[in-house]
Order: C-alpha cells, then sequence, then structure tokens
C-alpha cells in the first residue's frame, strides 16, 4: 500500500540530557531507562518491587458498624453525611515507586562525533553509537536480568553504581561493594530505607575483554578493552543481601551479548510484532527522529510511531505487575501520586488494548496483581462495608490491596465499582481465547457476593439503592462526594452481577440475575445527558476529568447505539457537555475511547488532537500526565493504541464493528493482526474507495456485522478466512 513501512522504532541525533527523554527498556519486572552524556552514560535501574516505606497505616478503616445509619442519612437527604464516615486519618498515600540507582560509564573526555541513539521496539534494544564505540541495553524477558555492552577499540572507561538520583533521601544507609573477577569485576549497591529493616540492592557482575581492570572503588577502571559486558540485577529484602550468591548466578547465566539477546528476542519479538498498523504515512516523514515528528502533530508518520511505542512500552512495563502511573520507569524518587497503580481510571486505561492488541502478557500481569491482592479485597469488603465477598482500592503500591488512601474530597473507601472494572479485561480475554480461567470465575462470584450483602436498601418503587455511592473523583452539584446511585456503580453492580452469573449456572446465577433486574435504570437529566447520578435531585458537574459515569459505553456493553440507542444518545450528549477540566492526557484518551464506541469520529479526532497538539510526549515517546510535558506519566503512551484500534475495529462475543469512527484524516490504512473477542483474528485495510477485511476465526459461530451500512449476519468457520468487501462509506 505504501513506498515503506512504518516504522519499529525511534531515534534521535542527540544525547538524552533528561532523564524523562531516556529511551527504556524493560521484562515487567527490571526496567532499564538510557540517557546521558556520550563521555558519560547512565543507565537507571528500577523494578516493580521498589516502594519507599512512608510509614502509612495500610488497615482498611473499620466502618460496618457505622453503615446503616450514614444510608439512613443519605437516603433521608442528607448530602454532607458521608463526609464524617471516615476513621479520623489523614490521607495517607502509598509507598511510592522509586528508582534504584544508576549505571554510570564515564569515558575520557574528547569529541563525540557521529552520535547517534535508537530503540528497536522489535527487540527491546537500545542502542548508542559515537566516537567508534557503541553501547547497547536491554532487559531479558528470559533471563530477567538488565543487559548492557559496551564495545570499540582501546576502551577506557570509569564504571559505578550511583544511587545519587534527584530526590534521593538524605537518611539512605548507603554501601558499595566491589570485588575482581577472573574476568572483570563484581559491584554492588545497598541502599537501606531510612527507618526500616528493608532495602534494595543491586548487583553488577562485569565481564570485559581485553585491557585491564583495577579497583578504583566505588567501581573500576577499565584501560584499552575492546568490549565490557554487564549483568545487573536489583533485589527489594530485608536484612542484608548475599551478593555473592548473587554474583555467582549472573555468573551462571550465558556470557554472550548475542545469546543473551538471542533468547530474549525469541519472547519478546513475538509478543511485539502480532499487531501492527500502517497510516499510509509519508516514508520521508517515518525517516525522522521522534522528537521531529512531535513536531508535526497531525502527520500520519507520528500516529503510526505512537502506536508502536505504546505497545513497546506496554509490553516492557508488564509482567510482576502492570504498568504503574509511570509505566516501569522514573528517573526520580520523589513520584507523582506515588507512582502507584491507580485503579479508578489510570491502569484500566493503560492495559485497555490488552486483548483486541493480542498482549495476553498485559493481561496476565494485570490478573497477577489481582489475585495477589484477593485477600485484601476481602478485608476491605468485611471492615468497610460488614459484607462478604471482594472491594478493591482505588489506589495500591503492589504490596497492599486494602483501601487506606482515602479523605474528605476523595473517599476512595466508598468505591465499588473497582472490582468490576479490573476484572473486565480479564473477562475480555477469556472470551478472546474462548476459555474462561478459573481465578477469574472465582473472583467474579466474590464480587457477587460482595453485593448480594451491600445492595439492601430501596428507594420509593421497590429498586435497589446504591448507598454511600460514588462516582470517581467527581462530585454533584451542590452536594458531597459520597451519594446515591452515581451511574458507574450501577453498571458495575449490574455487569458484575449478570457475569458472575454467566461464570456460575445455576442457583447462584438465578439469584444473582434478579438481584441485577432490581437496579434501577440510568437517568437522563433536563439536558437530555446521561446523568452522573440517578438519584432525583443530584445535579451533573460537567467540567471535570474523569469520564466514569459512562462506565456503560466504555468498556462495558450496557449502551450501545445499536441495543440501546435512546441511552446512547443521552450518552453521546453527556460527552459533549463534559469539560476538559485540568487537560490530563488520561481524560482526553477516555473522551476519545467513548467518543469511538459511540461512533463519533470528528470527536475521537477532537480529543486525539488534544493530546497531539498538547506536548504530551518526551523524545522518548513516553507521555507526560499534563500539557507541555508536566509530569512523566504513561497514560497517554500506553491508552493511545487501543484508541486508534476502537476506532477501526469493535467487537464483543457477537458482534463486529468495522470502522465505527474513521477520522477524515486518515483516509488510508491497515490493521493487522488485531484479536476480536467472538475469537477471531482479523486484518483491515482500508481507502477512500472502500476495505477489505480478512477474519480468521478461531472458533465456529455466528455474528453480527456492522458497517456504514448496516448490519448483516455472518456465519464464521473455524480455520476457514472470511473475507469482506465493503463499499465506501
Amino acid at each position: 500500500m505504501t513506498h515503506s513501512a512504518p516504522v519499529h522504532g525511534t531515534w534521535e541525533p542527540h544525547p538524552a540530557a533528561r532523564w524523562e527523554d531516556g529511551f527504556l527498556s524493560g521484562n515487567g519486572h527490571h526496567g532499564a531507562l538510557v540517557f546521558g552524556d556520550p563521555n558519560d552514560e547512565r543507565v537507571v535501574v528500577t523494578h516493580h518491587t521498589l516502594v519507599r516505606p512512608n510509614g502509612r497505616d495500610p488497615r482498611p478503616p473499620q466502618l460496618a458498624a457505622g453503615l446503616p445509619a450514614l444510608q439512613d442519612r443519605l437516603l433521608a437527604g442528607d448530602t454532607t453525611a458521608a463526609e464524617s464516615f471516615t476513621d479520623g486519618r489523614p490521607l495517607q498515600w502509598v509507598q511510592p515507586f522509586h528508582p534504584a540507582f544508576q549505571v554510570r560509564l564515564r569515558h575520557s573526555p574528547g569529541e563525540s562525533p557521529d552520535y547517534r541513539r535508537d530503540v528497536d521496539f522489535a527487540t527491546g534494544v537500545v542502542r548508542t553509537t559515537c566516537a567508534g564505540r557503541a553501547g547497547r541495553v536491554f532487559v531479558s524477558r528470559a533471563d530477567d536480568v538488565i543487559v548492557q555492552q559496551v564495545s570499540g577499540p582501546g576502551l577506557t572507561l570509569d564504571i559505578d553504581l550511583d544511587h545519587r538520583l534527584p530526590g534521593a533521601p538524605a537518611g539512605l544507609g548507603v554501601g558499595h561493594g566491589v570485588v575482581l573477577t577472573p574476568d572483570g569485576a563484581l559491584l554492588s549497591l545497598r541502599a537501606r530505607y531510612p527507618d526500616s529493616d528493608l532495602a534494595c540492592t543491586g548487583v553488577t557482575l562485569l565481564a570485559v575483554t581485553g585491557g585491564t581492570t583495577t579497583l578504583v572503588p566505588p567501581g573500576v577502571h577499565i584501560e584499552g578493552a575492546r568490549s565490557v559486558l554487564l549483568l545487573t540485577r536489583v533485589h527489594r529484602h530485608t536484612g542484608e543481601l548475599d551478593v555473592v550468591a548473587q554474583g555467582r548466578a549472573l555468573r551462571d547465566l550465558p556470557t554472550g551479548y548475542d545469546e543473551l539477546l538471542d533468547r530474549h528476542a525469541a519472547l519478546h519479538r513475538t509478543a511485539y510484532e502480532r499487531v501492527t498498523l500502517d497510516l499510509a504515512a509519508d516514508p520521508a516523514e517515518r525517516a525522522l527522529p521522534g522528537s521531529e515528528l512531535l513536531k508535526r502533530p497531525r502527520s500520519a508518520a507520528l500516529l503510526e510511531r505512537l502506536f508502536a511505542a505504546g505497545r513497546y512500552h506496554l509490553l516492557c512495563a508488564s509482567g510482576l505487575f502492570p504498568p504503574r502511573l509511570t509505566g516501569l520507569w522514573t528517573g526520580d524518587w520523589n513520584t507523582a501520586w506515588s507512582g502507584a497503580f491507580t485503579q479508578d481510571a489510570n491502569l484500566n486505561l493503560q492495559t485497555a488494548s490488552a486483548a483486541a492488541a493480542a498482549l495476553p502478557e498485559v493481561t496476565e500481569a494485570h490478573a497477577s496483581l489481582i489475585h495477589r491482592q484477593l485477600p485484601d479485597w476481602r478485608d476491605n469488603a468485611r471492615a468497610v462495608f460488614g459484607a462478604r465477598g471482594a472491594v478493591a482500592p482505588a489506589h495500591t503500591d503492589g504490596e497492599s490491596g486494602h483501601s487506606y488512601h482515602f479523605s474528605r474530597e476523595y473517599p476512595l473507601h466508598l468505591w465499588t465499582a473497582g472490582a468490576d472494572w479490573l476484572l473486565k479485561p480479564l473477562v475480555d480475554h477469556d472470551e478472546t481465547h474462548g476459555t474462561r480461567d478459573p481465578r477469574t470465575a472465582a473472583a467474579l462470584a466474590e464480587v457477587a457476593l460482595f453485593y448480594e450483602d451491600f445492595l439492601t436498601r430501596t428507594d420509593e418503587h421497590g429498586r435497589l439503592v446504591v448507598v454511600p455511592s460514588y462516582s470517581p473523583e467527581n462530585r454533584p452539584a451542590g452536594a458531597s462526594w459520597g451519594t446515591l446511585n452515581a451511574a458507574m456503580d450501577l453498571s458495575a453492580a449490574r455487569h458484575a452481577l449478570l457475569t458472575a452469573a454467566a461464570y456460575h449456572p445455576g442457583p447462584d446465577a438465578d439469584r444473582w440475575r434478579a438481584l441485577a433486574d432490581r437496579l434501577p435504570p440510568h437517568r437522563i437529566n433536563a439536558d437530555g445527558a446521561l446523568a452522573e447520578w440517578a438519584w432525583p435531585g443530584l445535579e451533573d458537574s460537567y467540567d471535570h476529568r474523569h469520564l466514569s459515569h459512562l462506565y456503560g459505553v466504555w468498556p462495558l456493553d450496557e449502551i450501545t447505539p445499536y441495543d440501546t440507542p435512546d441511552l446512547a444518545a443521552a450518552a453521546h450528549r453527556a460527552l459533549e457537555l463534559r469539560g476538559a477540566e485540568n487537560d490530563s492526557a488520561h481524560g482526553h484518551l477516555h473522551h476519545a475511547l467513548l467518543a469511538a464506541r459511540l461512533r463519533d469520529g470528528d470527536r475521537v479526532a477532537h480529543a486525539l488532537g488534544q493530546v497531539l497538539d498538547g506536548d504530551f510526549f518526551h523524545a522518548s515517546l513516553m507521555s507526560a500526565h499534563y500539557p507541555n510535558r508536566n509530569v512523566y506519566n504513561a497514560d497517554a503512551a500506553h491508552t493511545l493504541p487501543a484508541v486508534l484500534i476502537e476506532m477501526l475495529v469493535q467487537s464483543t462475543p457477537d458482534r463486529l464493528v468495522l470502522l465505527p469512527a474513521l477520522p477524515a484524516a486518515y483516509a488510508a490504512g491497515a490493521l493487522h493482526g488485531v484479536r476480536t473477542r467472538f475469537g477471531a483474528e482479523l486484518d483491515l485495510t482500508w481507502t477512500r474507495d472502500g476495505a477489505t477485511v480478512v477474519i480468521r476465526p478461531g472458533r465456529t459461530q455466528r455474528v453480527e456485522l456492522r458497517t456504514s451500512s448496516g448490519a448483516e449476519s455472518l456465519h464464521l468457520v473455524a480455520g476457514e478466512d472470511h473475507v469482506l468487501t465493503l463499499r465506501a462509506w
């Protein structure tokens, strides 16, 4: 279709002076952030487990005994009743995510001609070249180690591990170790947290080819070498780490860079290359460095590269856990909002593409976070609501799943919709692959049990009332945050009960469906918009970054233009009235996802434009939370692929929607390898004249096809390609 293919990497002709511009690699456990001057190269080492103790009290508040009285007051019209429903503690942030240290390679000062740095998304290798030498860094998915190699004639350099990164606490207990080995050296750095028996320790094994290696504490000096291979791991631990044993484990790994890379690339490349997007971009623009492309926000080449970078960074950040607010990376100990997993929008948006973009690695990481914290979710249900089952917190550091981050203005302990939103990607995964994970089934049953115990109050019509109720992170005009019948809570309760019933046929299913049927419908307000609170008298506050009330539109399929056109029209009106508040990236892209579900390509284009025009992306193609690259944050980078897929292809277990919200600017392109929730792989190619779709079903079934021409039925047979030709729209 085009004379060149989309670029699966990015490059720069200049060094990254700021860590935010450093190129990234990761395996979902360890992360590497590569930046620095050519004569002072730095690799910041991170790990998902690195969170700093901050003295927080991780217990959920013991409030269940007071719940009936609170419900009485809210039902009686006391709009501020929930403000006192706490245990009196001040707002506590979760333990903040932080970097470990930087590996520093200081070369002899001199000129640095022909400098270039790049990152290959297909392999995860970050490379720098200048003055006849080359540096390469990747994080192995096969061996869970940061692999770094520098090569060139007559290398002279100093290497050490340096904890001195922005925001590092003054009270860190830092200890260095360095010993020579027959092949090079073993370096270690221990940083003990102030007033804690916890520490993190990094260990780097050096294998030096040629030249001499001498001790220059806290590091080594290398003279006249041909190459240096560095293998690094970091551990968070109590007491002291056995550095010798860790060094021995590193020595047991393959000793050659190429072998290490081959073992890693077999896993990474397979995942990365499953899905590709081609927007028929100008080949000359595709060849530009990322920083130059970012100056052309309407360039199709930029959107292609951001799609590729988004999938790459999302894959790199997902393993032990899914991505944090900063993905897997930071060069500063003072991470905004603690670098947490924020589960009332941010994590959910970042992982939105996992099923369709063929990244089950992301879903498995997401599932890992959920399942290890389910016992804490049970504690939340008992402590706050006196109920069985499970309630998810809005924030977690990865260690605790307890609800302890809340305040008067953010009564996040009252939010009951989180478990459904967090489990939805696991359900999507099951639908995509045609199997039902017993872990997901068990978690869904626990959420249903919670609603059985919690949904006991009714209104004058006999409908159930969600009380207390909370719409993150907004409040009704003239009322307080904790209130009644938030639209999100209604959608989540209904979806959780019906989904649990689908996974557990029998008496439980009958009981859960009956409970779902007693929930009230959504309310349409005087402006013709779907109301954020379905309780009469609660008025909408439109200027807000969150769009929680449209949860039924996306990610759920409760409200669609096909099945519920009146509600879809009201949801669209609500989207029209919604302000951008503080221009956060997640708000704009959440808006775009909703617009795509509501078949509004112009609104998708506008929301995308707010991000592309707003200078949200660093030269690394990692993003910021606010315009003008303010606050390093992965929301935009990781969410953008989901937006681009949703505007081209949407699916449910029994429906396929093609080109529902294609912006006019992207009149030609190809999306290859996308997965559907009815178990098919799909390739879509389109031009102004029409489109061709190749569907490769994994199972036999009938689905409804929706295009601009209307609806028709498709009979798909497992193993038989089905080709569709669509006329111009």
